[in-house]
């Protein structure tokens, strides 16, 4: 059973790896590029969570209770400053990006992340936050009920379960623009496109397709920019212009990689992925965890109390490897190794090996 799981997952990655479009593919200037004044324009804000069930800040966190303590005289409240408990408020931090062309009156999105040592804000509603850009100015305010996507706890017997960051949740469309995010973009006679994953000769083919459809108006600056002169004929609506240009298809020249992620042993292999001859050994390692409890008794008259411990014994063994010679593209080496019963996880150290041999011809990333 176990063979047959692996092998099912060595032709699904297999078939993954052959059935994305390659290298030659055609995609959309607009798809790998941006233009001046697209980036993004960050806002954060301080401001409170209240609402929550026993889990905010403990009154150890001075500042949350400064201010809860100012909210409420904002309010008008009057209250005794000593008497004050945040134990169902949180101090929090909210943080937005929105579009450089964002305008007064759109929403978006924000996260909410906690300050103090609140143990969880899940359930909790933010109130105005007043939002603020990197130049110091407000345009905005953030408030609502905020989302802990997957987040739960389980009491009983001592014992707590928590998925995910309890700590941390988002608060959708809850973020009001008061203030139209200044364009960074400024009209000129021409326009600049960047990549958004720097490469010379996908610069160099995308002002190669911008000229022959509009003559010798584009230029590669570097591997990230390509600068493009506005024809006259567009000079009133440069919008149209920019327009057409993001409709061009070029064929994106991609660095042969290989990513890995060690935590959940997935491994994505993109195209032109070759190896050079190597000799791969692979054993079966095998780890066997042996647990047995054990009686502890006291000594007579030594008031102590009888206990149990657990024994633990590890033993580790390795049979006879297993030898494949390798030598082509990423075709041989799923077959090579799907041929010695490798696990994803067997197949990351392995690609690692490889690279440091100097087999592997493509770029590891290990996440």
């Amino acid at each position: 059973m176990k063979n047959f799981l692996i092998s099912m997952v060595l032709i699904c990655l297999y078939l993954l790896i052959f059935s994305v479009p390659s290298s030659d593919a055609e995609t959309r200037i607009k798809d790998i590029c941006y233009t001046d004044g697209t980036n993004s324009f960050q806002l954060v804000g301080y401001g409170l969570v209240v609402g929550l069930n026993g889990t905010g800040d403990s009154d150890k966190i001075q500042s949350t209770i400064n201010s809860y303590a100012n909210m409420l005289k904002r309010f008008g409240v009057n209250f005794d400053y000593s008497q004050l408990k945040a134990k169902n408020v949180a101090a929090v931090m909210v943080t937005a990006s929105v579009s450089t062309q964002s305008i007064a009156g759109e929403r978006a999105d924000a996260v909410v992340s906690s300050m103090g040592d609140a143990t969880s804000i899940a359930g909790g509603t933010l109130l105005m936050t007043p939002m603020f850009g990197p130049d110091g100015i407000q345009y905005g305010f953030a408030q609502g009920p905020i989302s802990v996507g997957g987040a739960y706890s389980i009491g009983g017997g001592g014992t707590r379960t928590v998925k995910n960051f309890p700590t941390v949740a988002n608060l959708n469309n809850g973020l009001v623009l008061i203030k139209s995010i200044p364009a960074l973009f400024q009209p000129t006679n021409e326009v600049r496109f960047f990549l958004r994953k720097a490469d010379y000769t996908t610069a160099e083919r995308i002002a190669k397709a911008i000229n022959s459809s509009y003559g010798d108006i584009a230029k590669a600056v570097d591997a990230k920019t390509v600068e493009v002169s506005i024809p006259s004929e567009f000079t009133n609506n440069s919008v149209a212009f920019i327009s057409s240009i993001e409709q061009l298809p070029i064929n994106p020249d991609n660095k042969a990689t290989v990513v890995v992620n060690e935590r959940t042993g997935t491994v994505v292999i993109g195209a032109n992925v070759t190896l050079k001859s190597a000799v791969i050994a692979h054993g079966n390692l095998t780890v066997q965890i042996k647990t047995t409890p054990t009686v502890s008794q006291p000594n007579p008259l030594s008031g102590g109390v009888t206990t149990t411990a657990p024994n633990t014994q590890v033993t580790a063994t390795e049979s006879a490897g297993s030898l494949v010679l390798v030598n082509g593209t990423v075709d041989d080496l799923v077959k090579a190794l799907n041929s010695i019963g490798a696990t994803p996880r067997d197949i990351i150290a392995i690609l690692q090996a490889l690279k440091e041999a100097g087999s592997l011809e493509a770029d590891l990333i290990v996440m």
